[in-house]
């Protein structure tokens, strides 16, 4: 299993963000995080990436205890944060040969990242001239380039065009082929052309896990589906 979450909760003061929270994720799998703003499915997240930590229940990725291994877990896990931080004053090579050795990667992955995510037109420039499509392709060729096996995406297409749309889904659904993906979005057609599977959070709970296939075989309408729950 690449992911495991075994009854988290947490808590911010009195506010709980998550309620004894439970869900596995299989090698192979894309799943579409969904939830309400506040629902907590960023915090959830950061939890599995070990920014945070639970203050109940426990979380493994890839076999490992993200409380007591985080450092192994981060070379698993891809990251791309909802607010994508990057250091603007780098060049986009200059900034993904630092991730690069970070992480202990060739600089032969700089080169594959910048071919991969389509990043070669730009690649001479700084990342503050970049626009908000290729700032998040940078992000994306950042979560990549050690080659994990677990990549957690939290809202990765927002403020993009269409056709960036297209092409940064392209591009998450060839990584799935051999990574686990878990994606947060707001944007039901975005999990309907990418993912096999739904999760849905609401106030700290998780309130539906559906195969895409099933929904559909049943013909439920995803965005009716979502606000039924959480509304």
């Amino acid at each position: 299993m690449s992911i495991q979450v075994k009854e988290v909760s947490k808590y911010y003061g009195q506010q709980a963000a998550l309620q004894s929270v439970s869900l596995e994720v299989k090698k192979g799998e894309i799943v579409g995080f969904l939830g309400p703003n506040g629902a907590g499915k960023s915090t959830l997240m950061k939890i599995i990436t070990t920014y945070l930590t639970a203050d109940e229940g426990q979380v493994e990725v890839c076999q490992e205890n993200v409380e007591e291994n985080p450092l192994s877990v981060r070379q698993k896990v891809g990251y791309l944060a909802e607010h994508n931080p990057l250091y603007l004053e780098m060049y986009i090579k200059e900034y993904l040969g630092f991730i690069a050795d970070l992480y202990g990667s060739s600089k032969e992955r700089v080169s594959d990242m910048i071919e991969l995510t389509g990043l070669s037109p730009e690649q001479h420039k700084k990342i503050g001239a970049l626009s908000k499509g290729y700032r998040q392709r940078v992000g994306l060729a950042a979560a990549l380039i050690h080659e994990p096996e677990v990549l957690i995406l939290d809202e990765p297409t927002t403020g993009l065009d269409p056709n960036q749309l297209v092409e940064i889904r392209n591009l998450i659904k060839n990584s799935g082929k051999n990574k686990t993906v878990m994606l947060s979005t707001h944007i039901m057609q975005e999990v309907e052309k990418i993912c096999n599977r739904v999760i849905i959070i609401n106030k700290g709970k998780i309130v539906a896990d559906e195969q895409l296939e099933s929904l559909k075989a049943k013909k439920v309408d995803l965005e009716y589906f979502f606000q039924q729950l959480t509304a």
